[in-house]
């Protein structure tokens, strides 16, 4: 059918049964166009056993699904990225074949999705551009700085996106399509201040795989990494924000896999190689700085969730932990903010109100600013032009001696404002900073 040459050929099959496959038949095609790639994802009724190809002079991608057909026309859909036309055929009698036109050549991979959410089986294929780098989303500096002061960078990632709605509400709001609203609202408030500048991981709905998108955060070498999401549960009364950091278990899983490859790639830690070290001494030097990352963390975790205090229900009062995939960086200190519960009508109403949303993004730039005053980044403007926070949130394992450093006053200043009769403080603690030592 096709007299080209073969670049590229990939088999796959999925739940044989009596040494036969399931056959399942072609319901939908959808389209999402990445930066670095394009999700073709085809809606079957089935699991399938399929090969999957590519063509060259033009270039093509060729799917056959064994025992299967097309329920209903695919030359609806809408095609994004790469893909210029879909085709489809017979191959062999009992073989649907697939064929998608393409403007450029690629390098596919694909894989089989078990029935959720709202969603059936399906077939997802990413065909990736090598020859094209992701783009990451900056705004031009709003304020001017000073040459040699950088500015902080604050890489922001919309939850979900693309093939991936994430929660619906019951008004039929997609976590999705909130978390790039708030995400944009909290970047521009960011741009805005002196001395910071917002990094999004995605402004319009596409999909980045999870590792992929504390990555992007590595990349830009940012200084925090804040990820967006609507909690959702069964029970429609759920409601409150709450703040995640990484915990001790999802370090230990991280460290464990930088190791692992450490021989296969040149990653850095902090600025610093491991790649070149001894064993015990990379994992001293991870060790090092995951430590600190995860400190800084819940710092800045504890002023944000003080700032969300400010503007409606907390789900949970202090900073949780959970082993999340996107907060794994192991030396930008990162947080994962459950804005409201999407499955709540009240807050669900909230979160599609834009000044709602721009409350949350003040509350959040609140708790990063106040974090930034307190531990400048060397180099950075915060670092040239001190400032002072109001107020403090403590977080584990820290010290009235420490908070004092860090704000530079004295430690009698700071018990004296808070009416501390001893220099022992609790972790959620808020305490005043005052304005004179």
């Amino acid at each position: 059918m096709f007299a080209v040459s073969i670049r590229h050929v990939a088999f796959f099959a999925l739940t044989l049964i009596a040494g036969r496959a399931l056959a399942g038949d072609v319901q939908a095609i959808r389209f999402w166009d990445a930066d670095d790639h394009t999700r073709i994802v085809f809606d079957v009724s089935a699991p399938v056993h399929y090969k999957l190809f590519t063509l060259n002079n033009p270039d093509r991608l060729v799917l056959d699904i064994a025992r299967s057909r097309v329920s209903k026309s695919l030359d609806g859909a809408a095609l994004e990225g790469a893909v210029k036309r879909v085709r489809t055929g017979r191959q062999g009698g009992d073989t649907l074949r697939v064929v998608l036109d393409l403007d450029r050549a690629v390098q596919p991979k694909s894989f089989l999705l078990k029935p959720a959410d709202q969603f059936g089986h399906r077939l997802v294929i990413d065909l990736f551009d090598s020859a094209s780098a992701p783009r990451v989303v900056k705004r031009e500096e709003s304020l001017p700085v000073a040459q040699g002061e950088r500015d902080v960078i604050v890489s922001i990632d919309a939850g979900h996106g693309g093939d991936d709605p994430g929660a619906s509400g019951a008004n039929g709001s997609r976590e999705k399509n909130i978390t790039l609203a708030v995400a944009q609202a909290l970047a521009a408030r960011i741009d805005a201040e002196p001395g910071m500048t917002a990094v999004l991981t995605r402004d319009r709905d596409f999909f980045i795989p999870l590792k992929r998108r504390y990555e992007i955060a590595r990349e830009q070498k940012a200084d925090l990494f804040v990820s967006i999401h609507a909690d959702a549960f069964v029970k429609s009364q759920a409601r409150g924000s709450s703040v995640f950091v990484l915990s001790n278990r999802g370090a230990s899983s991280e460290a464990a896999r930088m190791l692992a490859d450490r021989e296969n790639t040149s990653d850095l830690v902090g600025g610093v190689s491991i790649d070149d070290k001894d064993a015990t001494l990379a994992a001293v030097l991870l060790d090092l700085s995951q430590g600190a990352t995860m400190q800084a963390s819940e710092m800045v975790a504890n002023n944000v969730l003080r700032g969300l205090s400010g503007i409606g229900n907390l789900h949970k009062s202090e900073v949780q932990r959970a082993n999340f995939v996107v907060l794994r960086s192991p030396d930008v200190p990162s947080m994962l903010v459950e804005t409201a519960f999407i499955s709540n009508p009240i807050e669900e109403k909230r979160l599609n109100d834009p000044a709602h949303r721009d409350k949350l993004a003040d509350a959040l730039v609140a708790g990063i600013r106040d974090y930034f005053a307190t531990t400048p980044p060397p180099g950075t403007w915060f670092a040239a032009n001190p400032q002072r926070a109001k107020h403090h949130v403590v977080a584990r394992g820290e010290s009235l001696s420490l908070i004092a450093q860090r704000h530079r006053i004295s430690v009698a200043s700071l018990k004296r404002e808070n009416a501390l009769a001893t220099d022992s403080v609790n972790a959620g603690a808020v305490l005043k900073i005052p304005t004179s030592i």
